[in-house]
This record gives structure tokens, C-alpha cells and sequence, in this order.
């Protein structure tokens, strides 16, 4: 079997109690997944069809076309079914779960999507389903919370650290050491010990199979450039993978820049969530990656006005693509996030997720020749789950064309 590494990177650094349970994994995800075994993927199709709601639209934008000069075309992974791309990975991974006999279903979330949809599968396939949020987090994302649980799941917030997408990893990864046997872990990005960059990748690179092909159809040639917010990778992996081996498209991923590149060594505390471009070698949840961390090696608090882009590392694969030179790592701050998550609110009538609003913000930096004259840019979700915190931020900040504030406080 595969060691599962992409260069230097990936591998598997996990406590001896979770071998089995990964080599299980390993030879499902290689039996159903690579090699289609009882009609797995024909199942996985139809379902994500029929209750995913695929294939997406790839929306031409106009009014951003005008703004930079290129034809921008969005991928609208916020119109699958429970609002994010997530839902690709969750039904595939809960199905191969099924498959594979298990009885119960754990999942970690950041922003709460990834658990959102894993509940819906679970729900979808009746699994029992336990989703581990950082009580930071659960804060930030109460409407997701509660999707959660009217889908069936029970929802455990986590108190150590700050409360965010790092600590509901290593939570769950707890609760998986100790109950092997029955449960299956759906990893909701393309982290962890291998085989799960590799198999969430593949759920995810429909985002890019569907995209390809939308693109030749309705510009009658590949993008010049694929823009994608990258916080764990999921949603970067998705929208790359099936352009990597096109040379002359250019990849960007779009990190969170937060409020400073410098990593605050005393306080242990990166003011961003941006491992790729700041980030250096070591491992974290069980593989070698690029992450966030001290002089001394120990891994730093990550932050990001997004939740689902509060990680302190990134996926292995993504690690290696940027090291190789074939993809090219960039930055958004807060304060320019919060003016893209508006600008594509009001120019195209899209209220993107705070994530997307990073790839969004990206698009005023860029240069004419990082873009080209054709742009495909992945929505990885809607906004509804974020209003509450963009009406807090923006009342803090001076973002341009955003409404004015008051109102909400005295309605309107």
C-alpha cells in the first residue's frame, strides 16, 4: 500500500492505536473509491446528484469581468445542498463508512459547515453522527450549530486552547483512538495521516472535473488562472485538481493574511491563518505539512476573520504543489476580506462566505498578468452563516461600500 506522501510531505504520524484503524481506511478507500468495487462510485454520483443537487453552475460575472479587465467565471459550490463544497467529501466519506460497516459517524468542524454536512449525510444515510466544534467557534457560528442538530447530531463543544478548528481536530482524533472498532472519522479537509489528503481530495475534485468542463463549453478554452481561498485545502484541492496537470493555467491560493504576517513568539499566536506563505516544516494531525509555529517548533494559534480558514496548517499535497512552484501561495487581510465579502454581495448579487470573500479580495491585488484574461474562481460557500459576524466586524472597520451599520441596531 501507498505511504501516501506527496514529496517530503504527508505520512502518517499517529499513535500506534489508530494504525489499524488507517489501514482499514486505506484499503476501502482503494477498493470503492480507486477501483469502484460493488458499484460504489455509481452510488456516490447519484446521490450527490440527486441529493447534492450536482453539477453546479459556473456563473460568468459581469460586473467583475468590467472591474478587472478579464472574464471572471464563479464556481457555485455555495448552490449545493447545504450551502458549501463541503457536501462532497461528507456524503462520500459517510457512504464509504456504510460501506464498510461502521456504526457511528464523528466529524470536527471550523465554521461549521463541514459539520453541517456531515450531519445531512449522516442524516441522509441514518448514521448516528457526533460533531466536535471549538466553543470559540460555536459562538461565531450559532446558525450552523443548530442546523446541526435539527439534522440529528450531537454537537460537543471543545474548551481547550483557543477554542477553534485545531482543537476540534485533536478532540475527535481522541474520540477515534478509543472506538476504532464501530466509528469512522469523516476528516473534513485534506489533512491528516494519509489516506484522507488523497480521499478527500478525490470527493473534492469534482468542484474542478465539473469546472474544466463548463469552462471549454462555454469559453471554448482552459482559464488562464484558478483562484481559491485555501485554509485546511479542501476546497483549493477540489478547484486545482484537475487543472494541475495544465501548465498554463496558473493556480492561486488565497490564505488568510488576518491582522499581521509576524508570528507573536511570546504570546504564542499568529495573528493569520497563513501556513503556506509564512509557514514551515513539521507535523500536525498525524501528517508532515507546512504549519504555523515557534523558533522552538511548537505550533502557534492560528487566527482569520473566517472560521473555516482558523487552521494552523494546511494540507500536505498543497505543501508540496507550492514547493514544486506549481502553485502560488498569496494573502488577504481582514480588513480587505470584509470589503470582498461586500463587493461580490453587491456587485453580483452573491453573498459569498468569508472564506470566498479572501479569493474575492484577492482579485483588487492581483496583477493583470497573475490573472490573464480568463478566471475561474471557486464560491466555496454562502455568507448566511457569517452575517452575524460581518455585521459585528464591519461596525468596527471602515470597509468600503459596506451599508451603513446603524441600522441593525435600530432597525430598519
Amino acid at each position: 500500500m501507498s505511504t501516501g506522501t506527496f514529496g517530503r510531505y504527508g505520512g502518517q504520524y499517529v499513535p500506534e492505536a489508530l494504525m489499524p484503524a488507517l489501514e482499514e481506511l486505506e484499503d476501502a478507500y482503494e477498493r470503492y473509491v480507486l477501483e469502484n468495487e460493488d458499484g460504489f462510485l455509481d452510488d456516490f454520483e447519484e446521490r450527490i446528484r440527486d441529493f447534492g443537487g450536482r453539477p453546479t453552475p459556473l456563473q460568468h460575472a459581469e460586473q467583475l469581468s468590467a472591474r478587472y479587465g478579464a472574464d471572471v467565471y464563479l464556481k457555485r459550490e455555495d448552490l449545493l445542498h447545504g450551502g458549501a463544497h463541503k457536501l462532497n467529501n461528507a456524503l462520500g466519506q459517510v457512504l464509504l463508512a456504510k460501506y464498510m460497516g461502521k456504526e457511528r459517524i464523528i466529524a470536527e468542524t471550523g465554521a461549521g459547515q463541514h459539520g453541517t454536512a456531515t450531519a445531512m449525510a449522516a442524516a441522509h444515510l441514518d448514521m448516528p453522527c457526533e460533531v466536535y466544534m471549538g466553543r470559540r467557534d460555536t459562538n461565531r457560528q450559532r446558525p450552523n450549530v443548530f442546523r446541526m442538530r435539527l439534522n440529528g447530531a450531537t454537537v460537543t463543544p471543545v474548551d481547550t486552547g483557543r477554542g477553534t478548528l485545531k482543537e476540534a481536530i485533536s478532540e475527535t482524533m481522541r474520540d477515534w483512538a478509543t472506538t476504532v472498532e464501530t466509528t469512522h472519522y469523516v476528516i473534513g479537509s485534506v489533512v491528516g495521516p494519509h489516506p484522507f489528503p488523497a480521499m478527500v481530495r478525490d470527493f473534492q475534485s469534482v468542484i474542478s472535473r465539473e469546472a474544466r468542463a463548463q469552462i471549454q463549453e462555454q469559453a471554448g478554452r482552459l482559464p488562464a488562472s484558478v483562484v481559491a481561498c485555501a485554509g485546511g485545502g479542501s476546497n483549493t484541492m477540489g478547484a486545482f485538481a484537475e487543472f494541475v496537470d495544465d501548465e498554463e493555467v496558473a493556480l492561486f491560493a488565497v490564505e488568510a493574511g488576518g491582522s499581521s504576517l509576524q508570528v507573536d513568539e511570546a504570546a504564542g499566536v499568529a495573528p493569520n491563518s497563513a501556513s503556506l506563505s509564512t509557514g514551515s516544516e513539521g507535523v500536525l494531525h498525524g501528517a508532515r505539512t507546512k504549519l504555523l509555529q515557534d523558533g522552538d517548533g511548537q505550533i502557534v494559534e492560528s487566527h482569520s476573520v473566517s472560521s473555516g480558514l482558523d487552521y494552523s496548517g494546511v494540507g500536505p499535497e498543497l505543501a508540496y504543489l507550492v514547493d514544486e512552484g506549481r502553485v502560488t501561495p498569496v494573502n488577504v487581510d481582514d480588513d480587505d476580506a470584509l470589503a470582498g465579502f461586500h463587493r461580490l454581495s453587491q456587485e453580483e448579487g452573491v453573498i459569498p462566505a468569508l472564506e470566498t470573500a479572501h479569493a474575492v479580495a484577492w482579485l483588487e491585488d492581483a496583477t493583470p498578468e497573475q490573472l490573464g484574461d480568463c478566471v475561474v474562481l471557486t464560491v466555496s460557500g454562502r455568507g448566511d452563516k457569517d452575517l452575524e459576524s460581518v455585521i459585528e466586524e464591519t461596525a468596527k472597520r471602515d470597509v468600503p461600500n459596506a451599508p451603513e451599520m446603524d441600522v441593525f441596531g435600530g432597525g430598519l
